[in-house]
């Protein structure tokens, strides 16, 4: 049986070494941060840990908000959306994780499923 993303990505400490490193971009992203200044981070970091693993096919299920739930109030534009994948594609070339260029847009692309609940709130933005 082929191992799923979740285990070839490194499995739990791999995909929280992603997020910490993740979000350290994203908050440094001056047109994303401001989506983020009334965030819980520790909350959040604990939320995308479920969300990263269930999409990756991990042992960990998502137990928060459903998306459109908690991305409704924030108006989130395309070019946002397009500006946070790339710094997830970059944390993901960046961070030391060995995965082919083929994982990386697989891992992108299973994110990318969730994305119609966003985008039905704003015009989308997982996160």
């Amino acid at each position: 049986m082929d191992a799923t993303l979740f285990e070839r990505i490194g499995g739990t400490n791999a995909i929280t070494r992603l997020i910490d490193t993740f979000y350290e971009r994203v908050l440094e992203d001056p047109s994303l941060a401001p989506f983020f200044k009334d965030v819980e981070m520790d909350k959040l970091r604990r939320m995308q840990l479920e969300l990263f693993s269930a999409a990756l096919e991990g042992p960990v299920r998502y137990t928060g908000r459903p998306l459109v739930q908690a991305h409704r109030h924030l108006k989130i534009g395309l070019h946002h959306y397009q500006r946070f994948v790339r710094h997830l594609f970059d944390t993901l070339s960046d961070a030391g994780f060995d995965l082919t260029d083929q994982e990386r847009y697989e891992i992108i692309g299973r994110l990318n499923l969730l994305t119609d609940d966003v985008m039905s709130a704003g015009t989308g933005l997982v996160g």
